[in-house]
């Protein structure tokens, strides 16, 4: 990797050199330690140029039609109201292979090739849930690099909705019209976390949409919202007619504004920068771990006890750390 120095990257990158954001971003998910070391001295650098965007997190279910939507909603947000546009789309990672498809960017036609856009798939690895692991660091050099909006693709509705909700300041659910029972199949947590859920595909039958919102509106009053002085707005959409799209943003910025005004925002944003401290501390905790090969023996010896029965895992795992400390 060429021109890895990181005042030139970080200059590049408040200028708005998509290609040095995208090499920052490689650094950033590189395991070598020189190269975290330069992407820790960029992130520091970029700091002050943070903070200034809105971050989005957008999920739903498989077949709900995210990269689609964020495509659409995307290039509307550039045409209509003149916004730059960063999408960081995770992708699954094979556990056998440790490969990923990246195959989000082919489906965002429009954004991919927009000057106004940036689009980074970026594979899970090892991290649990679909989120990958440096999203959050992502997302600070994009808005180093001046994009006002960043959204942020989950895989889908699972685990990683609880990981990703703690990088963004609002949630977007999509849903599908016509699934009157598709509330029973999502985890109730999952749906007090949104901010908004849209109804996608709703041109494809108008009726049935409109009945899902009903539905959807309903089930939201037996749930409680988590955040201050917010009802969740249940708006049809449709990403390939563009309908209703400029609603879902009007209704975005409102969330924003409201949540200014009571202190929320910039409270949430402080929570979360540091819950991210303290998983970089375990994270790194483990690598070190990993790293060193007198604690892997003590690792290979506490295991051997617990597959033999001898010891619980429990038990096993206070020895072990009791063994670390004294090692380090």
């Amino acid at each position: 990797m060429e021109s890895l120095d990181s005042n030139t990257l970080y200059h590049s990158i408040i200028s708005g050199n998509t290609q040095s954001l995208a090499k920052a971003i490689t650094l950033l998910e590189s395991t070598l330690p020189s190269h975290q070391a330069i992407a820790n001295e960029i992130l520091d650098k970029c700091l002050e140029k943070t903070g200034n965007s809105i971050r989005i997190a957008v999920t739903g279910v498989p077949g709900v039609g995210k990269s689609t939507f964020i495509d659409a909603f995307g290039q509307h947000l550039i045409e209509t109201y003149q916004k730059k546009v960063a999408v960081l789309a995770i992708d699954p990672s094979s556990q056998k292979t440790r490969g990923s498809i990246l195959g989000d960017k082919t489906r965002m036609n429009r954004l991919s090739v927009s000057d106004q856009a940036f689009v980074r798939p970026s594979p899970t690895g090892d991290t649990l849930g679909g989120v990958a692991a440096e999203t959050r660091e992502s997302i600070l050099l994009c808005e180093a690099a001046g994009f006002d909006i960043i959204l942020v693709e989950t895989v889908g509705v699972g685990q990683s909705e609880t990981l990703v909700h703690n990088m963004v300041d609002f949630f977007l659910l999509l849903l599908l019209p016509g699934a009157g029972d598709e509330l029973q199949g999502i985890k109730r947590g999952i749906v007090e976390m949104a901010d908004m859920i849209a109804i996608n595909k709703s041109d494809v039958n108008p009726s049935l949409a409109q009945e899902a919102k009903m539905h959807y509106k309903n089930a939201l009053h037996l749930l409680q919202s988590g955040r201050d002085q917010w009802t969740v707005p249940v708006e049809k959409i449709d990403s390939i007619s563009g309908l209703h799209l400029g609603k879902v943003y009007e209704e975005i910025l409102s969330f924003v504004t409201s949540q200014k005004e009571i202190g929320a925002f910039e409270a949430n944003r402080k929570t979360q920068a540091a819950d991210w401290l303290t998983e970089h501390i375990e994270n790194g905790f483990l690598r070190y771990v990993k790293q060193n090969p007198e604690m892997q023996q003590k690792m290979n010896q506490v295991r051997k006890e617990v597959e033999d029965n001898k010891m619980s895992p429990r038990t096993a795992a206070a020895q072990f750390i009791a063994e670390i400390v004294n090692l380090s």
